[in-house]
């Protein structure tokens, strides 16, 4: 197959609406494993279609109109969807537009949005060549894009008609690789309100300031003795702890470029599979029946001052991180986050919260379901306690609103004051990042937790419970 050189220049360029971006999948699997209708994209359609990219080619070319039109199928719109916006003809453009519409019965005009919900909401096609031609479209503006899907159709735990672009290379938005990191005296870059995502393993503290991570959304280090990933995904507002050696084998984890249900999608160096991010689990490539699922801990939310004050020791990044970016505070994605609006759509919408409303993320490994919590309700009620399937929790909430999640057991805490808690009997349980601790030497161990947004989390778990 001719490569059409010219598609590098066009899908280098920003696409309409979004910055430079990076999120997420779930278990979509039985809407991956659906009931298939057996149609093919084959080299020849991929062939045809890429053509349409080609401007060195005449404008309004009849024949090459006339053949797509004969061969057009509903396997061809996903594909086309993809390449639609890219395409610089105004009349194939339109011709396309015009099949996509007579194949599938809808009307949609240009909204690649709207079509791509519609679709979402469709039985897959899963079309023979699909991944193919993935492949051949995204390894014009990256290289490495290839592996993601080449004969990786077979793979897929998720639709692969709802991995979308977004916008950059791999590791486009460049993630911070063992990151330099400052004693708190000297981080004077820092004011006392700027929020920072805190962490601690092994009693080792680190503070990553929101205003420098929303440039980067990775960050991979030793903590406390272990090696760490820490991922933002900025679209959906979820910043989770990882760890990187899972069964004893360590994973070199990255940002694939590359979308789903508006949650970024990871990729590991040694198989370029993609990774679900919200899970830390394989979902296309190699490593997707491998039945990895990265253990993940807990990040708090909350002020440098507040957790320099609890954590004098702590240490946080330093603006020296090799890259060249406006680290002020409320810079990065500003008017992304300004707005209730999404950059990429996902298959639903629901109105319980607002888009972008913060929720605490809650899901524990060999339990059933997930909940969702709104953290102004949190606000409002500092000491929440609950179960998901046998696994009590109790969530406790300080003056900033920060959140910390523990097991509580048998003990049955009823009030804070954000450096402590009190149990139904009276005893005062002192707050620290790895436990809650009695004087008589009792202790409830930290249960993992994030936050996300209530669209991004909604999207990768649909049946979620809400508390709000």
């Amino acid at each position: 197959m001719k490569k059409h050189a010219l598609l590098v220049s066009i899908c280098l360029l920003p696409l309409a609406g979004v910055s430079s971006i990076p999120i997420l999948v779930n278990a979509q699997t039985a809407q991956a494993e659906s009931q298939e209708t057996r149609l093919e994209f084959d080299a020849a359609d991929t062939e045809l279609l890429l053509s349409l990219l080609d401007r060195s080619l005449p404008f309004g070319d009849r024949d090459r109109a006339d053949t797509l039109s004969a061969q057009f199928d509903a396997a061809w719109i996903a594909p086309s969807l993809e390449v639609y916006q890219f395409i610089s003809d105004p009349t194939m453009r339109k011709h396309l537009l015009n099949e996509i519409r007579r194949e599938t019965g809808q009307n949609f005009g240009p909204d690649l949005n709207k079509w791509f919900k519609w679709m979402w909401n469709q039985e897959a096609v899963n079309a023979a060549g699909y991944d193919q031609f993935k492949a051949d479209f995204y390894k014009a503006i990256d290289p490495s894009f290839e592996r993601y899907f080449a004969g990786q159709g077979g793979t897929a735990r998720i639709r692969l008609d709802e991995v979308r672009w977004g916008g950059v290379r791999q590791d486009g938005i460049p993630p911070l690789r063992n990151p330099t990191m400052l004693r708190a005296a000297d981080a004077d870059y820092l004011d006392d309100d700027d929020v920072i995502f805190g962490i601690e393993v092994n009693g080792d503290f680190r503070a990553y300031p929101k205003r420098i991570l929303a440039w980067h959304e990775m960050a991979t280090d030793t903590v406390g003795g272990e090696d760490v990933i820490l991922v933002y995904c900025t679209l959906c507002g979820t910043v989770i702890l990882y760890d990187a050696e899972y069964k004893g084998v360590k994973h070199d984890i990255g940002t694939s470029g590359f979308l789903n249900r508006s949650n970024k999608l990871m990729y590991d160096k040694a198989t370029q599979s993609l990774w679900n991010t919200l899970t830390g689990e394989p979902v296309i490539g190699p490593l997707a029946d491998s039945g990895i699922a990265l253990d993940y801990r807990s990040v708090v939310t909350t002020t440098w001052g507040k957790w320099k004050t609890l954590h004098p020791k702590t240490t946080v990044l330093s603006l020296k991180t090799g890259h060249r970016r406006n680290y002020d505070e409320g810079v990065a994605y500003h008017d992304y986050f300004a707005t209730d609006d999404l950059m990429f759509n996902t298959p639903f919408l629901d109105t319980r919260l607002a888009n972008k409303q913060e929720i605490l993320a809650l899901r524990f490994k060999g339990q059933p379901g997930s909940l969702a919590i709104d953290t102004e309700y949190l606000k409002q009620n500092p000491v929440y306690a609950g179960k998901i399937g046998t696994q009590r929790f109790v969530v406790i909430t300080d003056e900033t609103g920060a959140n910390r999640v523990y097991d509580p057991g048998d003990v049955e805490i009823v009030k804070t004051n954000g450096k402590s808690v009190t149990d139904k009997s009276g005893t005062a349980w002192t707050v620290t990042e790895a436990r809650l601790t009695a004087a008589d030497g009792r202790a409830l161990k930290r249960l993992p937790y994030h936050r996300a947004f209530w669209f991004g989390w909604q999207a990768a778990y649909p049946s979620t419970e809400l508390v709000k």
